[in-house]
């Protein structure tokens, strides 16, 4: 199954390089090992006849031919690529915090938008690049620090509250996946992928709307609640299309590095759930 997620979805998206077993190393039909499946192998060219001790010695002592050996992804690889990634996002966040006023955002704006260039670079390109993940991460947790402070300086507290909220969604979304009570299928998707894209096109034209003075109150307000649910909604869906994507690709073998390219995903999941909680508690907050 493929993955709507646009980091997921491109074509070249957890590649599969020549080598990795059952992508690309079986010959055609007739050709240089003919219908044998597993010619090629060490233990294909062994002669015939009982094998001697030297050759039982090599067998049994060798290189076991699990994922560390092939260097196929696992998911120890992406947990320990996105615990890198959000590690790296929440040091930025930090010095944000506490080296800019809370009022001034033009660092934070500046930061924000070289990071949606990076994370541009990043979903469009065919390789995997870590330094780059690893400066989107840095980029967007200095933007989303200099934010944070701002709110939690209006309402105190909100910070963790957030975190705890963006932890939660995350913690039931796993649950929910790995019990099977949600299945990533194609209409799934196509539904999901639709409300995205229409909950994004409100959100430019309110932003248009804003521009020009007008306000539609999807900020605010009774309305401000529910797009704010909605978008946590959205953000959730993302992460079930990236738990799919990730279990997809460690059964097709995909490469070791291709880990980094499921942090990445995953950390677009999650700071879009992040910022979509820490607008909703403000709004619930500003209303009481």
């Amino acid at each position: 199954m493929r993955s709507s997620n646009p980091v997921f979805s491109r074509e070249g998206s957890f590649t599969r390089e020549p080598g990795y077993a059952g992508f690309g190393t079986t010959a055609q039909a007739g050709g240089q090992y003919g219908n044998n499946p597993y010619a090629g192998s060490p233990y294909a060219q062994q002669p015939q006849g009982p094998l001697t001790d030297e050759q039982l010695y090599e067998m049994y002592n060798g290189p076991s031919a699990g994922p560390a050996a092939t260097g196929r992804m696992t998911l120890d690889d992406v947990v320990a690529r996105t615990a890198m990634t959000l590690l790296t996002l929440v040091a930025a966040g930090a010095v944000a915090w506490f080296a800019l006023p809370f009022e001034n955002f033009g660092f934070a704006i500046g930061a924000s938008l070289v990071a949606m260039v990076v994370g541009l670079v990043v979903s469009f390109k065919r390789s995997v690049s870590p330094p780059l993940i690893l400066t989107y991460a840095a980029l967007e947790g200095f933007a989303l620090g200099a934010v944070t402070h701002a709110f939690n300086t209006l309402f105190e507290g909100i910070a963790i509250q957030a975190v705890l909220g963006t932890a939660a969604v995350f913690a039931a979304m796993l649950f929910a996946y790995k019990s099977g009570r949600i299945r990533v299928t194609a209409r799934y998707q196509r539904i999901g992928i639709a409300i995205a894209l229409g909950f994004v096109l409100l959100m430019v034209v309110n932003m248009i709307a804003m521009a020009f003075g007008a306000d539609l109150g999807l900020r605010s307000g009774p309305l401000g609640i529910v797009v704010g649910l909605i978008g946590i909604g959205l953000g959730a869906f993302f992460l079930s299309l990236d738990f799919a994507a990730i279990e997809e690709a460690i059964a097709q073998g995909a490469p070791q590095k291709e880990a980094w390219r499921a942090a990445f995903g995953l950390t677009l999941s999650l700071v879009w759930i992040y910022v979509e909680m820490l607008r909703l508690i403000a709004i619930l907050r500003g209303d009481d």
